[in-house]
Order: C-alpha cells, then sequence, then structure tokens
C-alpha cells in the first residue's frame, strides 16, 4: 500500500508538471481554450485534495508564474487552492479572467467568475459577470448580478440608483424607496451632491413623510458635504411637510434650519405661521407672539421660540406641575393674571411671569398628570395590560430617554408594588429590546427612546456599538450582530456595518505598538473577511503573523484580552506563527488562560513536562493563585497528569481544605470579598457536594485521614455538624481508630454529637443568629428589590452584589442554626478537675526544654490561641483530654514534638 500510494504521489507531481512545461501560452491557445480544459483541472485539484498535495502543487505554480506570469494553469490550480484555504487574495483567478475578458471568451468568463463566487461573494468577480451579462444583453441576469454586487460593493452608488428607477417603473414603490436610500447614502459618502440632490426628490416625491430618514441623511450631509447644502435640501423637503399639515413636523424642519443658519429670514418668517395655525385656537396666540418678540429680527431667535414656546403652553384646560402644590390645571387666563385648581390649592392665582418660571406645563397624557387624575386600580389595570403603551407614556413624560431605574421610579410604589414590578419589569425589558418602536439613545446604550419610526434591529445595534463604552464590549455587540445576520448578505451591506468594520480597521491603519487592542481588531477582522470578503476595505493591509511578531510581551497582552473566543484564536495564530516553538507559548499563558483543551494538546504533543511545571508551580503557590489551583483541582484532579506532577489526591485536598479556610477569614475581614466568596463557593462545592471529602475520608489509609482530619478540625468557620459527621464515619469505618495527633479519649468527645460551649457564647451566638434573621437578611432582601431596578440583571452591579451578600448572610445563618442545635451549654459550676476536659485550666511542664504551657481546655466559639483558650476539638486540645496530674505525655502534632507533663487542673475561667 505505502508503495502505491507513493506513485499516485509522483504522478501527481510530474502530471502538473508536465502540464505547466508543454503549456504556451499564444493567442491560438487561449481561442481553443474551452469550458472543459478547465473541468478537466478542477478534476486534478480534487485529486490533490485527496492526497493533501494542495500546498506542494501551489508552490510549484507559483514558482511558474515567476517565468511566465499569465500561464492559465497555474493561474487557475494557485488561485483555486487559495480560494478552497479560504484565503482572501484571488488576485490569480481575478487575472485570469480578466485575460479572457479582454479576448471576449465570454463562455469561459463565465465559468472562472461563477467559480470564484463559488467560495463567498467577490466584488471584481461579480463586476466582471456584470459586464458579460450587459454585453450579452441578457438583463434578467445582470438585474440579479446588480442585486448581489450592491450588497458587497460600499463604494456602488449609480448601480443602486439604476435599481431604485427599475423598481420605481415596475411600480414597486416601497422596494424602490429602499433602493433609493440606499443610493442616497452611497452618494453623500462619495460626496457627489448633484446626485445626492437628484435622489432626495425622488424620495420626497415617494416617500415624504420618512423624515427620521430624511434628517439622518441631512446630518451626514451637513458633516460631509457642508452645511449651505443640508439647508437647501431641508428647504426642498419643506412644501411637502407643510402640505401634510402636520405643524409638529413642520415646527421641527424650520428649527434644524434654524441650528445651521439662526438668520435665516425665510425660516423664521414661516415658524411664526406654522405656530399660527398649530395654536389658532389658542385665546392668546397673538400676545405670546408679541411678548416673545420672535417676529423681530433683533431677538436671537432661539431665546424667542424658547420664551414663545414656554408661554403658549399656559392655555385654559392644560396641566401644569409646582415642586410643592403638586399637579394643578389652569382655570383661567385674564390678561397678566393666571388661575389654577391644585389638588389642596384651589383657585391660586399668580401673574403669568410668575406662572411661566415656577411651573412646568404637562401634556394630558404625562404620568404625572394620569396618576393625579385617574384612579390608582384604574391605572394599575391598564399599565399591567398595555405595557407597551405604559413604557411609551413613561419614557415622553420624563425627557423621552429613560432607563429601567427612571422608570421603575415613576411606577413604584405609586401604580404598582415591588412585587408587581419584578414581573412586568421581565416582560418590559424584553419589549424594549426588540420592539421596532423603542430605540436606544446614541450616548447610552441602556436608555430608551420612543421612535417616531420604527428603528431596525441593524440601528439597534449600532446605537448600542456607538454607546458601548469599552473595546471589549464593542467586540461583543459586533459579533453577535453578525451572527444575527443573514448568512447571505442581507443586512450586511449598510453604512452601519461599514463603520463598525472601519472602528476596528482604525487599530490597524497606523500601527505604532501592538497592543491587545490591535491583536483583537485583527483577530475579529480576520473572522469577518473570511466569512464576508466583501466587507475588507481595499486598502487594509491584514497581516496577522506580521503583528504577531511585533508584540514586545506576549504574556501581558494576552491577559488583557477579555473574550476567551479572542484568546482562542491567538492562541491559534501563535501555534500558527511558531510551528516549532509553540508549547513554549502555550506555557506562558497558561497561568491567564486556563484551558484543559491547552493541557490535553500538550499531552498529545509530547509535553508532558511543561504540563507537570504548570501543576507543580500552581500548587506551590496555591495561597496567591487561589483561581488557578482550585479550577486545576476540579477540572483535572481524575486526570493521570496530576499525579504524574506529583500533585496526589491528598495533597490536592489538603490544599482546598487550607485555602477554604483562608477564603472564609478574608471574606470575614473584607478581602476582595467577590473573589473570595466565588472560589470559596467553588471549594465547597467540590469538597462537600461532590463527595470528594467523604470519598477520600472513606477509602484514604488511615495516616492520610489523620492529617486531612488534623487540618480539618482546626478550622473555625466549618460547621461543627460536619466534622462531627466525618468523625462517626471514621470511627464506624474503623472503631478504634486514633487520628492524627488525638487518641482514643477524642473518641469519647466525637461520639457525641453535641458542640460544648459556654454560656455567654451561647447567649452571644443566639443573638447574632437572630440578628442575622431579623435584620441583616430583611434589610438585604429590600436592597436587592433597590438593585433590580437598576437595569439587566446580567450587567447589574449592584444586584449581583446584594445578591453576593444574601448567599453570604444565609450561608451564616444556617451555620449557626445548625450549631445553635447541637450546643450544649457547660457551666463552671459542672466542670469536674479530676482530669482535663471541657471548662478546666491545665498547667503543663516541658520535658524537652521547650517553654511551660497553660491552656484553658473550651469549646470551638470560645477558641483564642493568643490567650492560650484552645478547643477541646483541636489536636492539642484532644490530646490532653481525660489525662490527670501527674501523667507524662509524648506525642507529635504538625511535626512538633511534644514532652509534658500535667501539673495542674482547675476550673478555668468561662468569660
Amino acid at each position: 500500500m505505502p508503495m502505491s500510494t507513493t506513485s499516485t504521489t509522483h504522478k501527481l507531481v510530474h502530471q502538473l508538471q508536465d502540464l505547466l512545461t508543454g503549456e504556451k501560452w499564444t493567442r491560438a491557445t487561449l481561442n481553443n481554450y474551452t469550458v472543459a480544459n478547465f473541468e478537466e483541472l478542477d478534476a486534478l485539484i480534487e485529486q490533490l485534495g485527496v492526497e493533501a498535495l494542495e500546498d506542494e502543487a501551489r508552490e510549484t505554480c507559483e514558482e511558474h508564474l515567476i517565468h511566465t506570469k499569465n500561464s492559465i494553469i497555474a493561474l487557475y490550480i494557485a488561485g483555486i487552492i487559495d480560494l478552497s484555504n479560504q484565503a482572501v487574495d484571488d488576485a490569480n483567478l481575478i487575472s485570469l479572467t480578466q485575460i479572457f475578458f479582454d479576448n471576449h471568451k465570454w463562455a469561459i468568463v463565465e465559468y472562472l467568475a461563477q467559480r470564484i463566487l463559488n467560495y463567498g461573494e467577490n466584488r471584481s468577480a461579480l463586476r466582471i459577470l456584470a459586464d458579460v451579462y450587459s454585453s450579452e444583453n441578457e438583463q434578467e441576469k445582470l438585474h440579479d448580478i446588480w442585486e448581489r454586487l450592491i450588497r458587497v460593493d460600499f463604494e456602488e452608488a449609480d448601480i443602486v440608483r439604476s435599481l431604485a428607477e427599475l423598481r420605481e417603473k415596475d411600480g414597486k414603490t416601497d422596494d424602490a424607496v429602499s433602493y433609493y436610500k440606499k443610493a442616497l447614502h452611497r452618494y453623500i459618502s462619495k460626496r457627489n451632491f448633484s446626485n445626492v440632490k437628484d435622489v432626495w426628490h425622488r424620495l420626497v416625491a415617494l416617500a415624504p413623510d420618512e423624515t427620521e430618514f430624511f434628517y439622518h441623511a441631512e446630518q451626514k450631509i451637513g458633516r460631509q458635504i457642508s452645511a449651505e447644502r443640508a439647508i437647501q435640501l431641508l428647504e426642498d423637503l419643506y412644501p411637502a411637510v407643510e402640505q401634510s399639515g402636520n405643524w409638529d413636523k413642520a415646527i421641527e424642519l424650520l428649527k434644524r434650519v434654524l441650528d445651521y443658519d439662526s438668520k435665516n429670514h425665510w425660516a423664521r418668517k414661516e415658524i411664526i405661521q406654522c405656530y399660527e395655525q398649530k395654536h389658532a385656537d389658542h385665546s392668546n396666540l397673538e400676545e405670546y407672539i408679541r411678548i416673545s418678540n420672535i417676529s423681530q429680527s433683533w431677538r436671537p431667535v432661539h431665546e424667542a421660540i424658547a420664551d414663545f414656546e414656554k408661554h403658549i403652553a399656559f392655555d385654559i384646560g392644560n396641566f401644569v406641575f409646582h415642586r410643592s402644590w403638586g399637579i394643578g390645571r389652569i382655570k383661567q387666563i385674564e390678561s397678566d393674571l393666571v388661575v389654577i385648581d391644585f389638588v389642596q390649592k384651589r383657585n391660586h392665582s399668580m401673574s403669568l411671569k410668575m406662572a411661566v418660571d415656577a411651573l412646568e406645563v404637562l401634556p394630558k397624557e404625562h404620568i404625572w398628570v394620569l396618576r393625579a387624575v385617574w384612579k390608582r386600580e384604574k391605572l394599575k389595570s391598564v399599565v399591567k395590560k398595555n405595557i407597551v403603551w405604559t413604557l411609551k407614556t413613561v419614557i415622553r413624560s420624563i425627557g423621552d430617554g429613560a432607563d429601567l431605574k427612571k422608570i421603575k421610579a415613576e411606577l413604584v410604589p405609586a401604580v404598582l408594588t415591588a412585587g408587581e414590578w419584578t414581573s412586568w419589569s421581565v416582560k418590559a425589558r424584553e419589549i424594549l429590546k426588540t420592539n421596532p418602536d423603542f430605540g436606544t439613545l446614541p450616548d447610552k446604550a441602556d436608555h430608551y427612546t420612543v421612535r417616531s419610526e420604527p428603528v431596525s434591529y441593524e440601528e439597534k445595534t449600532y446605537n448600542k456599538f456607538r454607546a458601548d463604552n469599552g473595546f471589549y464590549d464593542k467586540v461583543k455587540t459586533f459579533e453577535e450582530y453578525l451572527a444575527a445576520a443573514s448568512e447571505h448578505t442581507e443586512g450586511l451591506d449598510s453604512d452601519s456595518v461599514r463603520e463598525m468594520v472601519n472602528y476596528f480597521a482604525g487599530y490597524l491603519r497606523s500601527v505604532n505598538q501592538v497592543t491587545d487592542f490591535t491583536m483583537c481588531s485583527a483577530l475579529v477582522l480576520r473572522s469577518v473577511f473570511k466569512a464576508h470578503p466583501f466587507l475588507k476595505p481595499q486598502e487594509l493591509e491584514l497581516d496577522l503573523p506580521a503583528l504577531y511578531e511585533r508584540i514586545e510581551n506576549i504574556e501581558d497582552l494576552f491577559n488583557k484580552i477579555e473574550i476567551v473566543s479572542l484568546r482562542k484564536r491567538f492562541l491559534d495564530l501563535a501555534r500558527s506563527v511558531n510551528r516549532k516553538t509553540w508549547p513554549e507559548i502555550y506555557e506562558r499563558v497558561l497561568p491567564y488562560h486556563r484551558s484543559r483543551e491547552l493541557l490535553l494538546e500538550l499531552i498529545r504533543h509530547g509535553d508532558e513536562d511543561i504540563v507537570h511545571r504548570f501543576i507543580q508551580r500552581t500548587y506551590e503557590n496555591y495561597r496567591s493563585s487561589r483561581e488557578a489551583f482550585v479550577w486545576l483541582v476540579r477540572n483535572t484532579n481524575d486526570d493521570p497528569w496530576m499525579y504524574d506532577a506529583g500533585l496526589t489526591e491528598e495533597r490536592q485536598l489538603l490544599a482546598m481544605v487550607h485555602l477554604y479556610d483562608l477564603t472564609f477569614r478574608d471574606i470575614e475581614n473584607r478581602k476582595e470579598v467577590s473573589l473570595n466568596r466565588k472560589i470559596n463557593k467553588q471549594i465547597q462545592a467540590h469538597l462537600l457536594r461532590d463527595g470528594h471529602l467523604a470519598t477520600f475520608m472513606a477509602n484514604a489509609p488511615q495516616e492520610s485521614v489523620g492529617r486531612l482530619f488534623a487540618l480539618l478540625a482546626d478550622m473555625q468557620y466549618l460547621e461543627a455538624k460536619i466534622i462531627l459527621d466525618i468523625k462517626k464515619q471514621l470511627l464506624d469505618r474503623f472503631p478504634k481508630f486514633k487520628f492524627y495527633g488525638e487518641d482514643a479519649a477524642l473518641e469519647v468527645v466525637s461520639s457525641k454529637n453535641y458542640l460544648y460551649c459556654t454560656n455567654s457564647m451561647y447567649e452571644a451566638k443566639k443573638a447574632e443568629y437572630n440578628h442575622l434573621q431579623q435584620v441583616e437578611v430583611p434589610q438585604n432582601s429590600k436592597e436587592i428589590e433597590v438593585a433590580r431596578a437598576y437595569g439587566d440583571l446580567k450587567e447589574n452591579a449592584e444586584y449581583k452584589a446584594a445578591m453576593e451578600r444574601q448567599d453570604g448572610l444565609n450561608n451564616r445563618a444556617a451555620k449557626l442554626k445548625s450549631e445553635l442545635e447541637l450546643a450544649r451549654v457547660v457551666e463552671p459550676t459542672d466542670v469536674n478537675t479530676d482530669e482535663v476536659f471541657f471548662g478546666t485550666k491545665v498547667s503543663l511542664k516541658s520535658l524537652n526544654d521547650e517553654p511551660d504551657l497553660t491552656y484553658t481546655i473550651l469549646g470551638p466559639w470560645e477558641s483564642n490561641p493568643d490567650k492560650n483558650v484552645i478547643s477541646y476539638q483541636s489536636p492539642l486540645g484532644a490530646k490532653l483530654l481525660r489525662h490527670k496530674v501527674g501523667e507524662e505525655l509524648d506525642f507529635v502534632i504538625n511535626e512538633r514534638h511534644y514532652q509534658i507533663r500535667i501539673e495542674s487542673i482547675e476550673v478555668g475561667t468561662f468569660s
């Protein structure tokens, strides 16, 4: 079999070389080429793929092209192999296609272009096909290609306009409007005002009501072309808006003109006429126009408009708000006097000037007005049934921009209870995200606004992208949008997508130092361009290996990458660049990127020594590398490489128990609370919930059990019941088992499921438990309800902190409850000084030149080694139990050798 494979390989390589050598490039040869010739080359390429010879074949073709740049065979085979490898470079095939195009070989040109398009949309191939179909007058095929081309070529505007004109001619107005809009944006980007103006006029004729679109386009024209041109187009739009009779829209348009040019006399004159039409029934219209001086050119127009709008809002029947008197309604206006009915201040008179300064006029749909004039049950019923209406009402009431926290403040407790809000807000949050009637503010992604025209998912995404503060937040938003977009190209041929691409491309256009932002931008764009090559800006160079080689500190850069998928892509790049030394790179980043797949990959590659070094270093530094060590134990504890590295199950558990105690201490001392609480929960799950501690205690050798139990017994934060259960389990297994550092005296204590304590400590612990249950837990529950209102719970730091604290409080309460149930109070009068036990004070004489010792033996609650008070459950306390005056003891605890004689036993101090 090997001989056959080798023979086939040589045959294919020689066949390719013979083809290249025998090829003669002449016009006659070119004219004799047919599609069948390329189909034969396709068969050869397929065979090369089966034998995994594409790389060798491509190198052969590239070498041949150095001397024969127009070789048809070399260009085709190298080009197809490039595309099959998802390379962005299509130069070889495009050059070949152009050769046949110049010679009018349309069938071959179409075949080659379609072969390129088999691997994804391609601007050059589509343009060539368009030219072919145009030359052959195949209009239907041409229009289909145009449709595809405009989705991948963001610069193309004329074809988009042609498609719009075709749709308009066919009576497909909605499609025509869509194409005209796209063409308009593209002409704006080209700064081609003549075409911008023409397309603008067509849109005014076909869709005059789409003012949101016109205003968005006008802003771009003002920025990219000139303010004068923007004014000109707004003036062209105005007659259609005026004719509609929508005076609010007409006024808004004129205000936009005046924002560009405050001295525009035409706009000033028109806006007065619009106000006269809008407020034709107002009792004081002429007076307010006069006193605002809006018709007088000497007064700044924006001041005059603000003054007029503030006055004109005051009319009989309108609602107003005063910060002290609340909601009122204008009852009467006579000359300079305004009479208002407030709820608790009827017929209150104010001068017009004072009213304008002190009162806020509210529309009758304002949530404050509704709360004042509707019965609560009626409003509550509507709010619950019609969430969309409620959201629109509240958001418009508070400046047309609000997050969930502000919305809640308007509804709770005035309309909804806190409990009702919880379920209501879940539905509301989903509506705000998906309903096209709601958009987000450009600078605040969590603040929603009510749209006069529906907003697309694309626009919502783009607004969120712009509002995202962090680089990695923008990466997530961008990639989420791409994942949600069609597998083809709908939704990708837009200015928004192009601007998002350009954001990341900006990090690559001028690179002084390769940072994590630079590298991640390249990684993101490479993935995008592979799936959608047409999104790649033509001038952008994307040389990832070259960028990688310029990294100054790989570990530092890698550690800054916040997204796991980007870390994986970075490691794939590192492996492709460092084909021989990639295991060293993996070793350098393992402390920052804990991945079982990385460990397996190193093992498969034969680099067990790197895995062993990582395990050993992590174990040696487990106190400072807590997350890494806990991850290692939880994810790889059963793997052979742990034992090969010397990390036995006993060592794992000893370190985990020690960390369990350390994290409890750090949480109590408010040191990195969130991190330590997370690690603490992970350790608890591994030791207790997953049963690793119980399994080890039930199966390990006696000596190992003793060492682990000695550490457990010394933990002041571990529930006493757990310790007692473990003792009972082991005594059931080994009736005469002597724990490490203990003797049979401990069996007497451990066989009783009691926790001995003093009365004062029992009362203190009971008070602590009651305070937790009655004060701290309820208070924190209220804080959780408040924190829920702050927005999306996934991104809500206040909510997370409150929930973490609740977990901590509940755990403390459960532990205290368990201990109190086991507690047995010992009074001083109960103490027998015939032998060492709870409540005794024992003096010890050293027999090996160590200092003499005196200890009071109490329980784990009272234990205070700094004051020479030790627990009867501790290794030393347990060792002394049941011994009498004059007895000499010889034992070892935690590698310390004790040789002592009991000198005296008396009743200890209990307080």
